[in-house]
């Protein structure tokens, strides 16, 4: 071959002949509609060359002709998964653009919401590793606990996968008398559950052998990569932004941030099993420390931002998701963009893969856990 198809750098003398070869778009493993062209010799690949823009929907763009308010179910669609967070991070850079203030209930009700969603999320991956491994059970494991957080969500809500629930000054509604007890028996749920999830995957041996040692993202790589969140964590680097650059009221939550050294898949999924305990532990705080009296919205209701330009970033389940907003005159953005955690994870996906086995892709694109509307926003 005397010319490499687009987007391939790597040059190199072989003797292997060496073949291009697609996964995806439509491919039950990409989580969604992503092309990888993939350079392999033999069983083993030589290079990964993500391909995104199947689902663009130009978000930001069509946010320029909303307004502040109409944009925030937009938040909702770009990771389905962490729709709830998503819908925070946002109204944090609006808030800052409105000079307005958050009641303390209001906080409550961000924080709990924020980590059941961040919970939920962590469980759609448990199912999908298990079941990228061929443990399909794992998949209706996973599902069951939260199609539980999504009953809560859809009370509170009025809505279970795109939620479109906070709003600049605290949230549309407040939570129902039954919300703090119902958290509450879902978390002694919870715990022995969770028992039963690690017993079921941490200690399996084909779990071990498909992951311990693959995939490795090294320290520095993760960092000059831009990853965040989990991925960023298993590979050794304590941050955290609820830790590092505390919002809401994450500074007067007791928890760990945990960090793993080794950077390889098996990794990646312990420390999704710790952060949902942790996220446990924050939920257990917000229930005793819950106010049962004072509002959920500040009185004022401002529809348009001061001039000039905010950025908001909050630690979502799959890692640091800003917003940056350019305010002009009227209601509408004047620019609007999202930095999500996914694009860079994928784009760490080459180096993690180089010179492993392409049965090992599967497993590396579980634990990256990837939601690919984030990426073709």
């Amino acid at each position: 071959m005397t010319q490499l198809p687009p987007g391939f750098k790597i040059t190199r003398e072989t003797d292997s002949e060496e073949f291009f070869i697609n996964m995806g778009p439509q491919h039950p493993s990409t989580h969604g509609a992503l092309r990888l062209a993939l350079r392999m010799d033999g069983e083993n690949i030589v290079e990964i060359v993500p391909h995104f823009g199947y689902i663009h929907r130009g978000m930001e763009k069509q946010g320029e002709s909303m307004t502040y308010l109409q944009y925030i179910p937009m938040s909702d669609r770009q990771d389905y998964l962490t729709a709830i967070q998503n819908n925070l991070g946002l109204v944090l850079a609006y808030e800052k653009g409105m000079n307005i203030g958050v009641p303390e209930k209001a906080e409550y009700i961000r924080v709990m919401l924020s980590e059941l969603g961040r919970i939920a999320s962590h469980l759609v991956f448990f199912g999908c590793f298990g079941g990228d491994l061929g443990g399909q059970t794992c998949l209706l494991f996973g599902f069951k606990e939260r199609e539980m957080i999504h009953d809560m969500l859809e009370e509170v809500t009025g809505s279970r996968l795109t939620t479109n629930f906070f709003r600049p000054g605290g949230s549309r509604f407040d939570v129902p008398e039954n919300f703090i007890p119902r958290v509450k028996s879902f978390l002694d749920h919870l715990e022995d559950t969770m028992k039963d999830y690690e017993r079921f995957l941490s200690k399996n041996i084909i779990v071990l052998e498909r992951s311990v040692g693959i995939g490795v993202l090294s320290r520095e790589d993760a960092i000059s990569l831009g990853c965040s969140g989990p991925v960023l964590r298993a590979s050794g680097v304590d941050f955290d932004v609820r830790r590092a650059n505390p919002y809401s009221i994450y500074d007067q939550m007791d928890f760990d941030v945990p960090v793993f050294h080794n950077g390889d898949c098996y990794d990646r999924y312990k420390i999704r099993i710790a952060e949902i305990h942790e996220s446990m532990k924050i939920l257990r705080q917000c229930v005793d420390k819950f106010p049962k009296e004072g509002p959920y919205r500040s009185k004022e209701k401002p529809v348009k931002l001061n001039p000039g330009r905010y950025y908001s970033e909050i630690e979502t389940a799959k890692g640091l998701y800003g917003t940056y907003v350019v305010a002009a005159a009227g209601d509408k953005p004047y620019r609007i963009h999202t930095r999500g955690p996914s694009f860079p994870h994928v784009g760490a996906l080459n180096k993690m893969c180089q010179g492993g086995k392409i049965s090992d892709l599967v497993v590396v694109m579980a634990t990256l856990d990837p939601v690919i509307p984030e990426i073709d926003r």
